[in-house]
């Protein structure tokens, strides 16, 4: 009798667990996903990129990816490269399955395409041309030094954001440098290379040598270079 009264109950409790996992009524069952299927951007991102980047791409600890004006400067085959292949060096790990990650292609596909359908904008430039995204190896880091405090400096030098800092440039790849110094960062108040003068001074947009120069010169900074930092390809681009 008591072994019926068991075997009842615990007839009863499967059936409760699986009337559970059943869909409500009138709504047909979810195929369940394996984590290489899923190509929704936000599931993706929130899993991946936002504990860096953002909930929405801004306010985290890297590159604003939620700033038009990056998604304008860097081309899907970049943001690829960054997203692939990592950045040695730095705290950017690779997330390609063929680089050791566990995103499939079609799934950083979905990542950079989702990132232009949410953050891109036209003419994000206001008409203007920036400088090339590309970092030169053929910089001069002692005129870098000249236009850092000519044009840096005044915000720079004494302030919480210590980019001459060892600490943080040893984070930063010299491609890295150059994209923030370009687009800015609006979600921290960094200024794109268009508004660089201290408050009551005309803003005089930096040229394309300047910003070269001083990303040479915060590399030579570093002590130590970054592996493979000064190339486009192997660090992200």
């Amino acid at each position: 009798m008591r072994i019926a009264l068991h075997l009842a109950c615990f007839a009863a409790a499967v059936e409760l667990a699986l009337a559970g996992c059943r869909p409500a009524p009138g709504h047909p069952p979810q195929p369940m996903l394996n984590p290489d299927q899923i190509t929704d951007f936000d599931t993706l991102f929130n899993q991946n990129c936002a504990g860096c980047h953002g909930r929405n791409g801004q306010n985290g600890p890297a590159i604003d990816l939620g700033n038009p004006e990056y998604q304008a400067l860097a081309d899907d085959d970049v943001i690829n490269s960054w997203i692939s292949g990592g950045i040695p060096g730095t705290e950017m790990p690779a997330f390609a399955q063929s680089t050791g990650g566990t995103l499939t292609n079609d799934q950083i596909t979905a990542l950079v395409a989702g990132m232009r359908r949410k953050w891109a904008r036209p003419n994000a430039f206001g008409g203007d041309t920036p400088p090339p995204y590309e970092q030169p190896d053929t910089a001069d880091a002692a005129r870098g030094a000249e236009a850092f405090r000519a044009h840096c400096a005044f915000c720079h030098a004494d302030s919480p954001q210590q980019i001459t800092s060892r600490n943080y440039l040893a984070l930063m790849a010299d491609q890295q440098l150059r994209t923030v110094i370009i687009a800015g960062r609006p979600d921290i108040g960094q200024p794109d290379w268009r508004h660089d003068a201290p408050a009551g001074q005309p803003a005089v947009p930096l040229s394309a040598d300047d910003v070269s120069n001083i990303v040479a010169y915060l590399a030579s900074l570093r002590g130590i270079k970054p592996a493979a930092a000064g190339s486009a390809a192997q660090a992200g681009r």
